[in-house]
């Protein structure tokens, strides 16, 4: 599995509840996408900062969807472009299944 940490600048007018609105439109575009296990949407205040933590079956599901049409949204809908930081996934605890699964990367 493959981590993808996404980050932006948000305008200086996003707080957290213009972030969480904003989020909350997008939220059915990930919603049953074709390797993606899980997105998480993170907002930083002080470092006017927001983006997503997503866990995909590959890299290769990832890039699929960080396409330059993708990117070009993201700098045309917050006013910065993104930066994408890939990270292979080999452990997970899942407190919600009350696992850990240690072929994550497999």
């Amino acid at each position: 599995m493959i981590t993808a940490i996404v980050r932006f600048k948000l305008p200086a007018t996003f707080d957290a509840a213009k972030a969480a609105e904003v989020f909350q439109l997008s939220a059915p575009r990930y919603q049953g996408l074709a390797g993606l296990i899980r997105k998480y949407y993170l907002y930083d205040a002080e470092g006017r900062t927001g983006g997503g933590c997503y866990l995909w079956q590959s890299r290769e599901a990832a890039e699929r969807v960080y396409t330059a049409e993708w990117r070009q949204m993201i700098t045309e809908r917050y006013g910065a472009a993104p930066e994408i930081s890939y990270f292979e996934t080999p452990v997970i605890v899942d407190n919600t299944l009350g696992k850990t699964i240690l072929d994550a990367a497999e």
